[in-house]
């Protein structure tokens, strides 16, 4: 046996693969070894070797699938690799836009608990200004108000159907909100106009209207149950102050614990009226 073959088991070892890739390589014609022995068929290499396989683990790292790495070595087609690693930078953006809108949705959720701990009592109306929010939505299909938290159900899961077929994950629907139009507050009338999703920041590719920063009437509730009765007492507070309403209505869903109670949803609330004063 010549000095300068390599058995399969110290190629694999001063390369840091296994034997098994070894053996792969040699199935896809990607690295052939340089000596077979016609008795025990052992597979030997040799050390100039060591540089193919550096190639191969070079294309891995650019994130090139073994099919990929064995047509561009096959054809030797340097057009073909800068194709290749063309399409794979796009790839390697696309996930990097996916984990900048998932590091969004986490502190979105972090926000959202902290401003559940350190929100007022619930059922007290108060003053309070809410910086610019975005939301993206449809219209309400069924009038919750009136019949309920079905109604609610159902307009959510389309909310969640539209996001999905926009490429959107279910959890940005975590933070929805829905609202009565101005003029039907205005009159005491409840009857549902959107449901939505709220974000503090534009997601992209998706037509997001603006909720410009102003003051609102609120109040915070831990029921659906207690929304209709919430939205009468803000009506009130706002006559009473002589507070002219300004815009829609919005229930805003602050956070859910349904790990509490599996049966039903667990939501907190945040009701709101935008005001201006005379």
């Amino acid at each position: 046996m010549q000095e300068k073959w390599i058995s399969i088991g110290k190629m694999a070892e001063i390369n840091h693969v296994s034997i098994a890739t070894l053996r792969l390589y040699d199935e896809m014609d990607l690295l052939k070894p340089a000596y077979i022995d016609p008795e025990s068929k052992y597979r030997y290499y040799t050390i100039e070797q060591n540089a193919r396989l550096d190639l191969i683990a070079y294309m891995k790292d650019l994130g090139m699938s073994l099919k990929e790495i064995q047509n561009v070595l096959n054809n030797e087609n340097i057009d073909e690799i800068e194709e290749i690693l063309s399409r794979k930078k796009e790839q390697i953006y696309q996930e990097l836009r996916t984990l900048k809108a998932r590091l969004n949705l986490v502190d979105d959720s972090i926000a959202r608990i902290e401003r559940y701990r350190n929100s007022p009592k619930t059922g007290v109306c108060s003053l309070e200004y809410i910086s610019r929010r975005y939301i993206y939505g449809i219209p309400c299909s069924h009038d919750f108000y009136q019949q309920g938290i079905l109604g609610y159900e159902k307009d959510l899961l389309c909310l969640r159907d539209d996001l999905i077929k926009k490429g959107l994950e279910q959890t940005y629907s975590y933070n929805v909100g829905t609202s009565i139009a101005k003029e039907d507050i205005e009159k005491g009338k409840l009857v549902a106009k959107d449901i939505f999703i709220f974000s503090d920041h534009k997601i992209e590719n998706l037509p997001m209207r603006i909720i410009d920063a102003s003051m609102f009437v609120t109040l915070y509730l831990s029921s659906f149950e207690d929304e209709n009765e919430g939205i009468k007492k803000l009506i009130r507070f706002c006559k009473k102050n002589n507070y002219a309403i300004a815009g829609d209505y919005l229930c805003e869903v602050i956070t859910e614990f349904n790990i509490f109670d599996v049966s039903k949803r667990n939501m907190f609330l945040r009701i709101q009226i935008p005001v201006k004063f005379y």
